[in-house]
């Protein structure tokens, strides 16, 4: 089914009685909900306050993992929960989640066999979804792998394997799967208050963020997947309501390849606050993070701080011959964690990422936490509760096995459309209408002008920022290059669109403004 936001639109304003399922939220939770209700054939609609994954969900790690670090915290329910959800998402979206090989350098002597152990019960706890096995790597083999690794007190190495995904393709891919189970799903739709008869949740009051336009939408049951922004919603439904989310930020620095020519990830499983700090090919890139800060107000967009900054530098020069610096920072992203409180809430290292289902008095069911590996399993349990609630006739979850639109099992990592599996056929068709948009945008990224058009007509992308932050990574990948692709990218929009040149100026002032908090000042 094509996206398309004005039919979707109409869809919701024009169906008659109620929706089964109402969701509030756009990002890997809200989307996984989704495509659990839709495939369930439950009558669906979900609503976004800006863009798909605009928030925490395009600001990952990149990594789908089982979680080493709760295996150290001995969360081992966790972590068997999420090698397994790794394994499905491998084999349900093959074009976006791969294998990546990692190794944990090892400086001491304690350091090799200890890590090597724990490595050994991930294997074992991953059982048949296993990656591949861990082993000891000896001096040698550690440099061959990883020759511009730190070598002053190097001793060898532990390898093992984890998953690695493009986060934001693989939200517009879940867009997509629940379209295609007639789900009705739009962005730039705020929920702006919530509809109750006899006190129970009934609805959405909805405010459409392009043209100012109010409506009111009823459902059966409103389910609130909104992340960081959870407080939010508890608190239309009950302002006397508590706050239950711990926003902490996580920053990564974005590094040409150079730095680590390798195959394989870099693991540090202790940096000077306890965290674990990767080192990440991804995209042509290395990606370096991350860091965890409390922070007082969730945002859609969250700044890096200077001391973040400082101290992943930090400790990539540690690691790293090159001792990449400033300048060398090709863009910097924030993203912040939806971390359920406990206690006091102070500590974010050691806050379950588990995920937390609550349903209020009035049957607003929330989902809160979690992480994108465990998205599936989160949204069925959600669906679960919700049905529940709903008084809906009892449907199985079928998503264990469902292939996610674009599904294609050997994709070719050189082909620049690789990301959009089985949709390649389709822009390749577009190139060959028009060999203009066979051209890439910039000389230091692999995106074309077809990716454009296809992100308009195919992928409800409304403005220039949603290509180039989403569709494509180019924000992420080379924040300067970016900006100078704005110019071409919003033309080529306004004309799919039938905008004229004031919508070119005003999106191009408003990508330079999102952009320059990329940019590293040297």
């Amino acid at each position: 089914m094509l996206l398309n936001r004005e039919e979707m639109l109409k869809t919701a304003k024009e169906k008659a009685g109620y929706f089964d399922v109402i969701i509030i939220g756009g990002g890997a939770t809200g989307l996984g909900v989704a495509v659990d209700s839709a495939t369930r054939g439950y009558s669906t609609l979900l609503l976004e306050q800006h863009d798909f994954s605009k928030g925490t969900s395009s600001r990952s790690t990149k990594l789908v993992h089982g979680g080493v670090r709760y295996l150290q915290q001995g969360n081992v329910s966790l972590v068997l929960e999420a090698l397994r959800e790794r394994g499905l998402l491998i084999q349900n979206a093959p074009h976006l989640v791969h294998n990546q090989s990692f190794i944990v350098p090892n400086y001491d002597w304690w350091e090799g066999p200890f890590y090597g152990v724990g490595m050994k019960v991930y294997d074992m706890l991953a059982g048949k979804l296993g990656l591949g096995p861990s082993k000891h790597l000896d001096l040698e083999e550690t440099i061959e792998r990883l020759p511009t690794l730190e070598r002053d007190g190097l001793r060898g190495g532990v390898i093992y394997y984890d998953g690695q995904f493009d986060d934001s393709r693989l939200a517009i891919n879940l867009v997509q799967t629940a379209a295609d189970h007639d789900a009705t799903l739009i962005n730039y739709a705020k929920v702006t208050g919530l509809l109750k008869s006899n006190s129970m949740v009934d609805g959405v009051k909805v405010e459409d963020q392009l043209t100012g336009e109010n409506f009111e939408i009823n459902g059966r049951v409103v389910v609130n997947a909104t992340g960081v922004f959870t407080d939010g919603i508890l608190k239309m439904d009950n302002p006397d309501a508590g706050n239950i989310i711990a926003p902490s930020q996580g920053v990564h620095l974005v590094i040409d390849k150079e730095f680590s020519p390798g195959e394989s990830a870099i693991m540090v499983p202790h940096t000077d606050d306890g965290r674990v700090l990767f080192a990440v090919p991804w995209n042509g890139k290395i990606v370096i993070g991350t860091t965890d800060t409390l922070v007082d107000e969730p945002s859609l967009e969250p700044k890096a701080q200077e001391d973040e900054i400082e101290f992943i530098l930090k400790h990539a020069s540690q690691y790293l011959t090159g001792n990449p610096t400033r300048k060398d920072v090709r863009s910097v992203f924030a993203g912040l964690r939806p971390l359920v409180k406990a206690g006091d809430g102070k500590d974010t290292a050691s806050i379950s990422r588990d995920h937390s289902l609550m349903i209020s008095d009035s049957g607003l069911v929330t989902i809160a936490g979690g992480k994108w590996t465990t998205y599936r399993k989160m949204a069925q349990d959600t669906v679960d509760q919700a049905a529940t609630v709903a008084g809906l006739n009892v449907q199985e979850c079928v998503t264990e096995h469902l292939r996610i639109h674009g599904w294609l099992k050997n994709i070719d990592p050189d082909d620049p459309l690789h990301h959009y599996g089985s949709d390649r056929v389709e822009i390749n068709k577009l190139i060959k209408e028009n060999v203009e948009l066979g051209k890439k945008l910039h000389e230091r990224l692999p995106y074309l002008k077809a990716e454009v058009v296809w992100g308009v007509r195919n992928e409800m992308a409304m403005t220039v920022e949603d290509i180039l932050a989403r569709r494509t990574r180019a924000l992420l990948l080379d924040a300067k290059a970016s900006v100078a692709m704005v110019p071409e990218v919003a033309r080529l929009m306004a004309e799919e669109m039938g905008h004229d040149q004031a919508w070119i100026d005003e999106q191009i002032e408003m990508y330079q403004e999102i952009a320059a908090s990329y940019i590293l000042s040297e």
